[in-house]
């Protein structure tokens, strides 16, 4: 289950992928004034300058906005990580979000880094106001337990996960040392619409499976941040949060036999 004390909202917007300009600003300011209060971007992205001018543009105060992003994957990064490089990974996505600070700061993968320099940095950088929680992505239990030997008050780790890779160890060793999870492409990169079991359930409750589907993630106490990008999807996925699944329908979900994971590049840690 999540962390009791966890400042993570459950639902959030995710914007992998969300790089035209327009439409990324527009997703954020319409998704923050649906309701939602977390949004989820990274470095990687190359769209946190419309995100954060999606903030500014919604009619919601900036400190109402719980917002994460992420540095260090190995796409962005030349070399090694050093906490020079840290610290400017992390002035340069507060400078195009066009914040002060973060409320999470994630190591977007683990790979080579020395993950006791970054860690350790990490730390300094939140002492120092820059982001209020470090997280960590991506990251096996053996590299979780890693960190934390470093930074004892890393906050989540941001993982694939949905009814297609349930991820019940990660979820359970997290739980055991107080680190919450959070739910990247939750929605199986859009494969749950074709999951027979997901599609009965659904059928039953009267509502989408994406509300399903999150309802379930929200039922095992894992956050979660669908990417949207039109106000209908926003919407419907913001509906999720008044579904409840009874038991029955949380164990045929769990029973679901097919297991897939759609995002294994070759920068992975070993699984």
């Amino acid at each position: 289950m999540a962390r009791v004390d966890s400042p993570i909202p459950r639902l959030g917007l995710g914007t992998w992928q969300n790089t035209a300009v327009e439409q990324c600003r527009e997703s954020v300011r319409t998704a923050l004034e649906v309701g939602y209060r977390h949004v989820d971007t990274a470095e990687l992205y190359e769209n946190e300058r419309p995100v954060g001018a999606g903030i500014a543009a919604a009619d919601v105060p900036r400190e109402d906005v719980y917002l994460g992003t992420k540095i260090l994957h190995p796409r962005t990064v030349d070399g090694e990580a050093t906490p020079d490089t840290v610290r400017a990974k992390v002035e340069g996505c507060l400078d195009r979000l066009g914040v002060d600070a973060v409320d999470l700061m994630y190591v977007h993968w683990p790979a080579d880094w020395d993950l006791d320099v970054v860690h350790a940095t990490l730390a300094d950088l939140r002492d120092e106001g820059l982001c209020a929680d470090v997280a960590v992505s991506n990251y096996t239990p053996a590299q979780v337990e890693a960190a934390l030997e470093t930074d004892p008050e890393i906050l989540a780790n941001q993982v694939e996960l949905h009814p297609l890779l349930p991820q019940a160890e990660l979820r359970a060793f997290c739980a055991d040392v107080g680190v919450d999870v959070v739910a990247y492409a939750p929605l199986a990169h859009g494969n749950v619409f074709d999951v027979p079991e997901l599609r009965t359930v659904a059928e039953d409750v009267g509502e989408s499976v994406a509300q399903v589907t999150l309802a379930w993630l929200r039922a095992k106490g894992v956050a979660a941040v669908p990417k949207a990008t039109g106000a209908a999807h926003i919407r419907d996925n913001w509906a999720s949060r008044e579904l409840e699944l009874d038991d029955e329908a949380v164990a045929r979900i769990d029973g679901i036999e097919r297991t897939e994971r759609f995002f294994d590049p070759d920068y992975a840690p070993d699984w």
